[in-house]
């Protein structure tokens, strides 16, 4: 069962995805979905995104989708490693979908998989990363620090 009380958490605190307008859906335990439509701010070129964009909406992917697992013992996650293969260029108006997929998941280690494909169903990234489960009361005690 997700923890709904953390992804409640993840989403009000979630600033740069906020910013960047980014649009998440949890699909089930341990996957997890991210559409972002390119506009000119997220452009490195004229016509082309930043590859921080795109390794952005994958980290937010695969994190959200670690986090539906890790919650269930009241943890939340951070990001331990991240490797992306860009495979063909993200353009202006792109509408990307990013879906997260946890392939192992330990006790403190979960290893998670996404794959990003644009509006023509066209794969335009891979990646994987590894993500560390701790305890959600210290990012809650965090948060209240910070307010």
């Amino acid at each position: 069962m997700i923890d709904e009380k953390i992804l409640k958490m993840y989403k009000a605190s979630n600033k740069f995805g906020t910013y960047l307008e980014m649009d998440l859906e949890v699909l089930k335990e341990g996957e997890a979905k991210y559409i972002i439509e390119i506009k000119e701010k997220h452009l490195a070129t004229p016509i082309a995104a930043h590859g921080g964009v795109v390794a952005a909406v994958i980290d937010g992917t695969l994190g959200v989708a670690a986090l539906t697992v890790a919650g269930q013992n009241d943890n939340v996650v951070s990001t331990v490693e991240l490797h992306v293969n860009y495979l063909k260029p993200v353009r202006l108006g792109d509408v990307l979908t990013s879906v997260g997929k946890v392939v192992s998941a330990g006790k403190r280690l979960l290893y998670v998989e996404a794959a990003v494909t644009n509006q023509d169903n066209v794969l335009v990234a891979k990646a994987s990363g590894t993500f560390n489960a701790y305890p959600a009361e210290k990012a809650f005690k965090m948060l209240e620090e910070n307010n």
